[in-house]
């Protein structure tokens, strides 16, 4: 059987976030990557420069065409820019008897555009949430998530996580790439525990995408049969040497790109 996931997300223009991102990574771990998508960005390296929300009626359509005929195993959530597509999202999960949801609060570009109007943020609260499988915000995420202040260790960033839980969430992954330090510390919060996911933070400018690619990486570790807690640290090795081989790359003149190919393409020298 074919793994399938379907990320459900905004195309970036530039390739290095969005559903362009989510489908090369798909693709990079054996994963065949379906899309709906929830908005187009005229956006680069540089930043965003422009949203078009897509109809909620068709997003809803989208998720119809692609769950009536794939078998699909895992889904990836996106940027859901406003309250009534978040509303159609989670109707077509709840109509589609989705699993292995795996939810990624998209607020803020990279560049610090923003993606989320502030009026979406309960909706997104109050409906996804308690339906996610997982969710994966970072910092700035969870704190607006819960109007608190932003974490500033792992001691807090675990009480947020517990916080979350009790919004009636089943799972949440506090990204500690945001934070400072010599690693980036990533928690999996758990009605079970506290699971902690720790990697040398690697000095680049070029990360656009990061949270993009971790969330749809989990999701193909989802899909190709994997528990939770091992899709959490198989995804975060595999952002990690994307991570390494970004400055391989030379896209744009802002923030680039993760290599989400790194173990397929061919270093500049080595023989083809």
């Amino acid at each position: 059987m074919t793994a399938i996931a379907v990320t459900i997300a905004g195309s970036d223009s530039g390739g290095g976030a969005g559903i362009q991102a989510d489908l090369k990574t798909f693709s990079a771990l054996g994963v065949y990557g379906a899309s709906v998508i929830t908005a187009l960005t005229a956006q680069n390296t540089l930043g965003v420069q422009g949203v078009f929300d897509i109809p909620p009626a068709f997003v809803r359509q989208q998720m119809d065409s692609v769950f009536m005929d794939l078998s699909v195993s895992a889904v990836k959530i996106g940027m859901l820019s406003v309250p009534e597509t978040i509303m159609a999202v989670a109707e077509g999960l709840s109509v589609h008897l989705c699993r292995n949801v795996v939810f990624d609060p998209v607020m803020i570009a990279a560049s610090g555009d923003p993606l989320l109007r502030p009026e979406a943020v309960s909706v997104l609260r109050e409906t996804l949430l308690p339906i996610a499988d997982l969710i994966t915000p970072n910092l700035p995420e969870s704190a607006t998530l819960l109007d608190l202040p932003v974490a500033e260790d792992e001691a807090a960033m675990a009480r947020q996580g517990d916080a979350l839980l009790r919004l009636g969430a089943r799972a949440v992954l506090i990204k500690g790439g945001h934070g400072t330090g010599a690693e980036s510390v990533d928690l999996l919060v758990t009605g079970q525990g506290v699971t902690r996911f720790a990697a040398q933070r690697i000095a680049t400018r070029n990360t656009h995408g990061t949270g993009c690619t971790l969330s749809s990486a989990i999701a193909a570790g989802l899909a190709r049969g994997l528990d939770l807690e091992t899709a959490v640290g198989q995804a975060k090795a595999y952002l990690g040497r994307a991570i390494a081989a970004a400055d391989t790359l030379s896209i744009g003149a802002g923030h680039g790109p993760v290599h989400h190919f790194h173990a397929l393409w061919k270093q500049e020298g080595e023989d083809s």
